[in-house]
């Protein structure tokens, strides 16, 4: 199911500058047992990204009462897509000083290869684009995705994620996900996503978790090397929980690794 502005069609104003710029910002979000899954901390980003666009925020009661509606057909689980466009415009660059914005949602099914993965794991490659530094840009989800468009086209059938670098050859984060090893020590790092990198609201949730349960956890610049060195590897997003990886291939040499010993534990609060 698609609303579009409220309205339950297919359609988009092809003068949408979504279209023409990628100028909107969006979140996915996990229905689970027919209940958006954290869903004041993606709307709480959605407005960061409004805000570091100079997009006018979307009637925040009106939204609220669109996600009900399509809430309310999902039987179980599915998948909550919300994306806010500044709306249609001329040609240019420029946009208009009272631009009226547009809300697209939309519903997704959940796939079946989301829990197979949790439990038997995935296999992760390294993928040769990088992502650029920009600050201005870091953090929230913008619809210029082509970073990962071009990331993602890397990814054979043997491969479920491929990990980026930025342009000082750092870890940042997977092509739809965050990023976490387990170090020999047992500390649990994450990349610093100052630069660049989606500040994830699973990343945030198992850092919290993470610090509950005491277990070390440091957000810092990563190389390739610890990557090669780690005792696990995770991937993190909002649909996918926690993704054990069992197989990282790189340009050096290919790791098999053991699954970290709380993802079960985290994934299965989850659901819950």
């Amino acid at each position: 199911m698609i609303l579009v502005n409220g309205i339950q069609t297919n359609n988009l104003p092809v003068s949408d500058r979504g279209l023409h710029y990628g100028d909107g910002v969006f979140e996915t979000i996990a229905i689970r047992n027919k209940q958006p899954q954290c869903l004041a901390s993606h709307l709480d980003r959605l407005k960061l990204g409004c805000s570091a666009l100079s997009i006018p925020l979307p009637d925040m009661d009106e939204l609220g009462s669109e996600i009900a509606s399509l809430t309310d057909t999902v039987a179980d689980k599915a998948i909550l897509k919300i994306i806010i466009t500044r709306g249609s415009g001329g040609r240019g660059y420029r946009p208009e000083a009272a631009p009226q914005v547009t809300r697209v949602l939309t519903l997704h099914p959940w796939g079946d290869h989301i829990n197979e993965h949790r439990e038997k794991g995935i296999q992760l490659t390294l993928c040769e684009t990088r992502l650029a530094h920009n600050p201005q840009l870091s953090g929230f989800k913008h619809l210029n995705r082509l970073e990962q468009v071009l990331a993602s086209a890397e990814l054979t059938d043997n491969f479920q994620e491929g990990i980026m670098q930025d342009m000082d050859g750092f870890i940042i984060e997977g092509t739809m996900s965050n990023l976490f090893i387990v170090t020999g020590d047992n500390t649990v790092k994450t990349p610093r996503l100052g630069q660049c990198g989606i500040q994830g609201i699973m990343r945030d949730k198992l850092l919290k978790w993470l610090k509950n349960n005491k277990i070390n956890v440091v957000e810092a610049n990563i190389r390739m090397g610890e990557v090669l060195q780690a005792q696990s590897i995770l991937m993190s997003n909002s649909i996918i929980g926690l993704w054990p990886v069992k197989s990282f291939k790189s340009r050096q040499q290919t790791r098999d690794y053991v699954f970290a010993d709380f993802a079960a534990s985290f994934n299965k609060q989850l659901d819950t």
